[in-house]
């Protein structure tokens, strides 16, 4: 029988010390617990690291694109090596995969990419993926590692994406990890603090936003920490962390690209009835159009917000968003058809 496939994300924070050196003590328990893990999964290991890893290369770091960039290039074989060296005793070959947002954009990258890492799969290999920070545009870069490792689960059909961080869950008022959250909906997602680490791009709103996506699209997502005990094991379990329950919906391939792989070019802002209709299933109407927050053309993607702000689909557009100006008298021309929103 195929595996099912388990995407562990793990951030900066989580793989490095305070002073950004790699913490060889948490690489030593990847390897152990993705080794017993690999029997039973086809494993993606999505990690962060690579820039911490190489700005102490670089006295006057501060932070600019260019020099973020030199650290990645710096710190990536730093940190394969150092995953290389642990994983060895395990027989585990490991390959790297630097990704750009393009491979996810464009649907035939996206399934080259994917059909490497089922050739990967069928030989024992585990494939470790970064973001190819040394060449990636900063108009289309991945917002962090958690959208990455998002993009993967959801286009490759994962049966559960785990985020690694620093802390051991999402944590209530009380600062008590809180071990299931049903929806990941607007009261969950105001339990993120703002804050994030001083060695990563993403927080908590970003995990819980990405745990969002995957949950939306049939995927179960757990946010722990592998400072606790046998982390990784426990939390394929959901026995750790918290873990954000799959929704139970059919979302094609299709969909599932447009959703997660396609680049979103814009966003309008629509009524109460016309979220409505969007939760029958129905086509996305001009009428229904509040705002319109970020242009876009025809045939681009774009997201579609309630009347709070809150994401609530994504569509491929039938129209221009500049031609939204002039209909307003036509109730029935379609913004987008009800084939092309996926729900979020």
């Amino acid at each position: 029988m195929k595996k099912p496939i388990l995407v562990v994300k793990f951030g900066s924070a989580a793989i490095t010390s305070k002073d950004g050196e790699i913490d060889e003590r948490i690489v030593l328990e990847i390897a152990r617990q993705c080794a017993e893990l690999q029997q039973k999964y086809n494993i993606v290991l999505v990690s962060s690291g690579a820039v911490a890893a190489g700005k102490r290369f670089l006295p006057k770091y501060s932070g600019t694109l260019s020099e973020r960039k030199a650290a990645a290039a710096i710190g990536n074989p730093l940190l394969i090596r150092t995953y290389s060296t642990y994983f060895r005793p395990y027989k585990i070959a490991l390959a790297q995969s630097l990704c750009e947002r393009q491979h996810f954009a464009n649907r035939d990258q996206f399934l080259q990419l994917k059909s490497t890492y089922e050739e990967l799969w069928k030989n024992n290999i585990i494939p470790i993926a970064n973001e190819n920070d040394v060449v990636s545009n900063k108009e289309l870069k991945f917002s962090d590692n958690d959208e990455l490792a998002t993009l993967i689960a959801v286009g490759f059909g994962a049966e559960q994406i785990l985020f690694s961080t620093s802390v051991p869950g999402v944590m209530d008022a009380n600062g008590k990890v809180i071990t299931e959250i049903k929806v990941v909906d607007k009261e969950a997602l105001s339990l993120a603090r703002k804050d994030k680490s001083s060695v990563g791009l993403g927080g908590m709103t970003s995990k819980l936003n990405f745990a969002r996506l995957a949950s939306q699209m049939g995927i179960r997502a757990v946010i722990f920490s592998m400072q606790t005990e046998n982390g990784l094991l426990k939390a394929v379990k959901g026995q750790t962390g918290t873990v954000c329950l799959p929704q139970s919906k059919r979302v094609s391939s299709r969909n599932k690209w447009i959703a997660s792989g396609s680049l979103i070019k814009g966003e309008v802002r629509v009524d109460s009835g016309a979220v409505e209709a969007l939760q029958k299933r129905k086509s996305l109407l001009a009428v229904g159009v509040k705002d319109i927050i970020q242009g876009f053309e025809a045939g681009e993607v774009f997201h579609i917000s309630d009347e709070t702000g809150l994401k609530i689909a994504v569509a491929k557009a039938r129209i221009d968003a500049s031609s939204l100006t002039n209909l307003d008298q036509k109730k029935n021309v379609e913004l987008a058809h009800a084939n092309d929103i996926v729900l979020l």
